[in-house]
């Protein structure tokens, strides 16, 4: 038995899946689980087998502060793995504890993970959770804004133009579209409103709301 995409009429010779759920801890503490898992399809490896074989299955959770984005914590566990000594890998994943996920944090893999010096799936992995960890920055400030009676805010850059340069720099240089000397930063540090992502504005027009009224309130 093979599987075959229908579209393409291809034969399915590997499946796989990266998974990143990043969750609010606590108030200054993001918890990030990301799965890695590769299929073989039916029958490819095991003649005459009826159903998908995982080959690997990985696991790691990372506890990120907020918002200096330090991991403070991280947990590596090997759930499917092809040889018996996979997992003697996962104390060395140890060394990510200090380490900022944000700019420069794949160098740093590479470095300290990369060859027989870590699990080229593991650090696959780690590789694709950064990006989630940096976007859920702004989710988590929201999050804090309606749930704030209570919590301890860390201090604000003084100034507004400093606070501007505080939120810019966590995306600065991270894509074509967030280059420093691109059109969205001139743009933003001329003062222009953006306002919210295309997919947040069309949510808003379905749901009769204004979007300028919503960006004001996320001040």
């Amino acid at each position: 038995m093979t599987a075959t995409v229908p579209d393409l009429d291809l034969e399915l010779l590997h499946d796989r899946q990266y998974s990143v759920q990043v969750y609010r801890k606590n108030e200054s503490e993001i918890l990030a689980r990301g799965s890695v898992r590769d299929v073989k399809p039916p029958g490819l490896y095991v003649e005459g087998d009826p159903d998908p074989l995982t080959i690997h299955h990985m696991v790691v959770d990372l506890t990120v502060s907020f918002p200096t984005f330090d991991i403070v914590g991280v947990e590596v566990v090997f759930d499917t793995h092809p040889q018996l000594t996979c997992p003697a890998i996962t104390a060395a994943y140890e060394q990510l504890v200090g380490l900022s996920i944000t700019r420069g944090f794949t160098h740093r893999l590479r470095e300290l993970f990369g060859g027989p010096r870590g699990c080229a799936h593991v650090t696959a992995l780690l590789q694709a959770m950064a990006p989630a960890v940096i976007q859920s920055g702004w989710s988590m400030r929201l999050s804090r804004s309606r749930d704030s009676v209570g919590v301890d805010q860390p201090a604000a850059p003084a100034g507004p133009d400093a606070v501007r340069e505080d939120r810019l720099g966590r995306n600065l240089n991270t894509c074509h579209v967030w280059a420093e000397d691109g059109d969205l930063l001139r743009r933003l540090r001329a003062g222009e409103r953006i306002g919210p992502g295309i997919s947040i504005q069309a949510r808003l027009r379905e749901r009769g709301e204004d979007a300028d009224a919503w960006w004001d309130r996320q001040g």
